[in-house]
């Protein structure tokens, strides 16, 4: 015998059994269809939960739009490092747990003046991390082949991979450059001033490591452009390989690059290495004089002068000084008495 169901309770089942579907279907999604395995760990530059989002695919994550009905935001709490090691749990435990997974950081220091090679070099080895890799990942990002990466301290994860440790780096200097450009220009800078500025700036860190002398050589790179002369300067020579090489007479001569600018006009073409915000405001706001060189004094700074023959003044005392101090050196050294050696 059959019993009539009246309509509103054919409605509730209805409905009963939608929800019932529905229900089924995100459990289904959620432990059935993980969010896969990509980069761990990861720093993510913006608590956005879209940009969160975004990051987590850019490194390898299957997320897709339904994921978000399965999220209460914010996913992180800050910006940095998270560990992604919660894959087991299904999605909603995958979002759930990662803000409660910081990883493990170390500090590492960009030198001024370094190139990529040195910085790539010291990383792979510090961090055990494959050389070719970080390469690979440093001129997927690079607009320039130096000088991308701004000098500085930076907090990396100990176990971030190649790819990660270098989206990193770029990150951060592109923060930090677009701060400078925020704090000394009216908008955006576009590339070939950007270029044409940390060229200088390059320049600047090769001569110098002192942040009062950093104006003052602008001034005189400024005022040798301005006067169409040749910039004859050794720093310009120390570039790619041969960053840490001294610059010899001879490779003044055979060098034919436009980095010798001892033969050419105007900048080297590109930046020399890595620099410092100090070298980049001095670049920006160089000193206002009438300086068109400078030479090394003995106390291991620079003086500087207006005319050639007071440069030649300069560099004739320097060298006085060094003949003196190597006759110093060869006074107090020791010598040594050789024993002849008596027949048996």
């Amino acid at each position: 015998m059959r019993f009539p169901i009246s309509r509103p309770l054919k409605y509730l089942i209805v409905l009963f059994e939608i929800v019932l579907v529905i229900a089924s279907a995100v459990m289904g999604y959620n432990f059935f269809f993980p969010p896969g395995k990509g980069d761990s760990p990861i720093y993510f530059d913006d608590t956005n939960t879209s940009q969160v989002f975004e990051t987590l695919k850019k490194h390898g994550y299957a997320l897709t739009s339904w994921d978000r009905y399965l999220i209460t935001p914010p996913l992180i709490d800050h910006r940095g490092w998270y560990e992604i090691a919660h894959l087991e749990g299904g999605r909603y435990h995958f979002f759930q747990m990662l803000k409660h997974s910081p990883a493990p950081t170390m500090q590492v220091k960009i030198y001024a003046g370094e190139t990529h090679d040195d910085i790539l070099t010291r990383l792979a080895n510090d961090m055990k991390l494959e050389r070719t890799r970080l390469e690979e990942a440093y001129h997927s990002r690079a607009t320039l082949d130096e000088g991308d990466i701004l000098a500085g301290r930076y907090i990396l994860a100990r176990k971030a991979n190649e790819k990660s440790v270098i989206d990193y780096l770029f990150i951060r200097s592109k923060e930090r450059f677009e701060k400078f450009e925020k704090d000394h220009y009216l908008s955006r800078l576009e590339s070939d001033t950007r270029k044409f500025l940390l060229t200088v700036a390059s320049i600047i860190q090769k001569e110098t490591n002192n942040p009062k002398e950093m104006p003052i050589i602008a001034s005189i790179i400024y005022n040798r452009l301005d006067r169409n002369m040749k910039l004859q300067m050794d720093s310009t020579l120390n570039y790619g390989i041969y960053s840490h090489q001294i610059v010899t007479p001879e490779r003044i001569r055979n060098n034919t690059t436009h980095y010798n600018t001892y033969k050419y006009k105007g900048l080297p073409p590109a930046p020399l290495g890595s620099v410092s915000l100090s070298a980049l405001e001095a670049a920006m706001f160089p000193a206002k004089t009438n300086y068109l060189f400078f030479m090394l004094h003995k106390d291991g700074g620079h003086v500087f002068s207006k005319t050639y023959k007071e440069h030649l003044g300069h560099i004739k005392a320097f060298r006085a000084y060094q003949r003196e101090k190597k006759r110093k050196q060869k006074r107090s050294t020791p010598t040594v008495k050789k024993q002849s050696k008596k027949a048996a």
